[in-house]
């Protein structure tokens, strides 16, 4: 895929989604983390519904550290692995308290460095919190960049990599979640909306669904 076909596909995709942005309920850097950790292998909504109601009694390191395990897992128990979540994220807790004064660090060394966080959970942090262009690979992104073509790889670091040399400099920000919402809404895994998608005509999916309209921009 040529450069300016990239370009196009970015534009297009933002005039989409003019507000590209996480769907996990968070009003601190902090929320945000433990938002994240509780999303592997979780939807953002079942997420929510677990968060909205702990982060009322409890929405700092101290304060669900205070919980413990048994009431921590007791708020958490909707979403899948949750034992293990609740022991890395007291742990987590711990070390913001000791090493870091109580705060979610900016650096992926120190995010990598805490329980239960991964290069794509410290991706979402530096890019959300922090606005750093990273790119954060999850099930979506994956498929994406191997479907369209925009980033191929036979592993998560490889297309990473990929988007990290291919995406326009005026869309590193937001193309996460760009992405993530496109591929969530409109190219989902078993059938995508080829019909409803504003970039049908530049994808190189082989597959497509019939029938597609051509691409309008709308008139403002």
């Amino acid at each position: 895929m040529n450069a300016e076909k990239r370009l196009e596909i970015f534009k297009r995709l933002k005039a989409s989604i003019p507000n590209p942005s996480t769907e996990l309920h968070y009003r601190s850097t902090f929320e945000l983390l433990i938002a994240v950790m509780l999303s592997a292998q979780a939807t953002d909504k079942s997420v929510n519904l677990a968060t909205d109601k702990l982060f009322s009694v409890a929405n700092t390191p101290e304060a669900i550290l205070k919980l413990g395990l048994v009431a921590l897992e007791e708020h958490i128990k909707t979403i899948g692995l949750y034992h293990a979540k609740a022991k890395n994220i007291l742990l987590t807790c711990q070390i913001l308290i000791q090493q870091h004064q109580s705060l979610v660090p900016a650096s992926r060394a120190s995010l990598e460095a805490l329980p239960g966080v991964g290069r794509k959970t410290a991706n979402v942090i530096l890019n959300t919190a922090f606005g750093q262009p990273t790119i954060a690979v999850d099930t979506h992104l994956f498929r994406l960049g191997n479907r369209i073509k925009l980033a191929t790889g036979k592993n998560v670091l490889e297309v990473e990599k990929k988007y990290l040399r291919t995406i326009p400099a005026e869309f590193m920000h937001d193309a996460h979640h760009l992405l993530i919402l496109h591929g969530r809404y409109i190219c989902t895994a078993r059938k995508p909306k080829c019909a409803q998608c504003c970039i049908a005509d530049l994808c190189e999916y082989q597959a497509k669904t019939p029938p597609m309209q051509p691409y309008q921009a709308e008139v403002k």
